[in-house]
């Protein structure tokens, strides 16, 4: 069987494993396996796995993992959010659809203080949501919201899924992490542009606090102002030495960790309990990310000694004759399809392999292609019928909120992060300036 025929096989017999439900690390590892069982004897299958896990323990920059994960649960269990909330309760109020305004501005707060939209959805399922139906704010608008506002949680730097996405490609994590600023904040203020407009337009959407809930004296609210800046302190303390060279990535990841253990401590806040459910869901999730590393460094050892990415870079610029925007619009199109089944960590390490060496050859700027991917990734949480985010939302929600409001809620937040991805595919620079101009290229 020619090895072109082998890789098609390979990837259609792990996703359909993934298809009936089988844990993600075990369909990618039990099918790079047997493939290499089967083309290079009993000697090169069994080394594989061993060579992926010495491979995956020299790693030295995953030990950033650990730590932002540390630090976001940390921020979570301490209900340093909720400070956050209360301030842009007593700050936005006033301004029709303010409190879905706000919830914006913690989810990119929570972004910043953690990495992974699973959190910002939790904080804001939990936090934000009951309090916007408490006051009389439409039920298919505040799920919208908080579901778009947890996707920022990818994109916000320090993000998770850009560091495995360095990791993979090989593109500095630093420049990745500012490449997504702008275009997160951008997004943001996009969403915050369409809550406005839209209650403006219908103000029972989103209708103001009342007067009595937001006099409040001006000690009190400069309190919580303060309090809502606890994160960014600790965001920029942990990102200013990196970006000037005085420590590293790891290094870095250890001052985050740190200075969120002693705020929640200096708060009083840090318990026992909460010491505990942060340490053990730092170790669920760091074991969950080490394992789905582990399996597709093993398949994607398969797929290069197979020449896999050879053969699909000939076949689509020689034999098929597409251009390269065509060739990357079809690989975001890809993204999102993976994205109704499978979660941002599970569609990087499966595709990564292949489209990472093939945006290289058409010449695309890695960094750049990073923020896309990651942008492409929000929409396919998001995306109906069966976006991870959906059915995330579907868990936490009341009773009252159904499946149908959840996916009636998020079609316009879609439509504006399209439209977010076509301006950053447009212009570049906007992934590219702020990385260009710090690290001076």
């Amino acid at each position: 069987m020619a090895y072109e025929w082998i890789a098609i096989l390979m990837f259609s017999s792990m996703m359909l494993m993934l298809l009936t439900g089988q844990r993600v690390f075990g369909a990618i590892g039990f099918v790079a396996v047997v493939a290499a069982l089967f083309l290079w004897g009993d000697r090169g299958g069994y080394d594989l796995g061993f060579s992926a896990a010495m491979k995956l323990m020299k790693w030295y920059p995953l030990l950033t993992l650990p730590m932002f994960i540390f630090m976001g649960y940390v921020l979570s269990e301490s209900r340093i959010a909720d400070d956050l909330y209360k301030m842009f309760h007593v700050w936005m109020g006033g301004l029709s659809g303010g409190l879905a305004v706000g919830t914006i501005g913690l989810m990119v707060l929570i972004s910043a203080m953690n990495g992974l939209s699973v959190a910002g959805m939790a904080i804001g399922a939990t936090i934000a949501l009951p309090e916007l139906l408490r006051r009389g704010y439409d039920k298919r608008m505040v799920t919208g919201v908080i579901q778009a506002g947890s996707s920022l949680g990818i994109l916000v730097p320090p993000s998770v899924v850009l560091v495995l996405y360095a990791m993979i490609a090989r593109q500095p994590v630093g420049q990745l992490w500012l490449a997504g600023i702008l275009p997160g904040l951008m997004m943001a203020a996009m969403f915050v542009l369409y809550i406005v407009i839209r209650c403006r337009i219908t103000p029972s959407l989103g209708p103001v606090l009342p007067k009595e809930d937001r006099d409040l004296p001006m000690a009190e609210k400069l309190r919580l102002l303060r309090a809502g800046l606890l994160p960014l302190f600790i965001f920029f303390a942990m990102m200013v030495p990196f970006v000037n060279g005085w420590t590293s990535l790891v290094e870095s990841s250890a001052i985050g960790a740190l200075a969120a253990f002693a705020a929640a401590v200096l708060k009083g806040r840090m318990t026992r309990e909460v010491f505990e459910n942060s340490v053990r869901n730092t170790l669920g999730i760091t074991c969950m990310f080490m394992w789905i590393i582990l399996a597709a460094l093993a398949f994607g050892a398969v797929f290069d000694g197979l020449g896999a990415v050879r053969a699909i870079e000939s076949l689509f610029t020689e034999q098929l004759g597409f251009g390269p925007w065509t060739i990357l619009i079809l690989m975001q199109l890809s993204f999102i399809l993976m994205g109704t089944f499978l979660d941002d960590t599970a569609m990087l390490v499966i595709v990564a392999p292949l489209y990472v060496p093939l945006v290289d050859a058409l010449g695309f700027d890695l960094i750049w292609y990073g923020v896309l991917y990651t942008i492409t990734t929000q929409i396919a949480y998001m995306t109906p019928p069966f976006g991870y985010n959906l059915f995330l939302m579907r868990a936490m929600a009341p009773p009252e909120i159904t499946l149908r409001d959840i996916y009636g809620s998020i079609l316009p937040f879609v439509l504006v992060m399209v439209l977010a991805l076509t301006v950053v595919m447009a212009f570049p620079q906007i992934a590219l300036w702020l990385p260009g101009y710090v690290y001076g290229f």
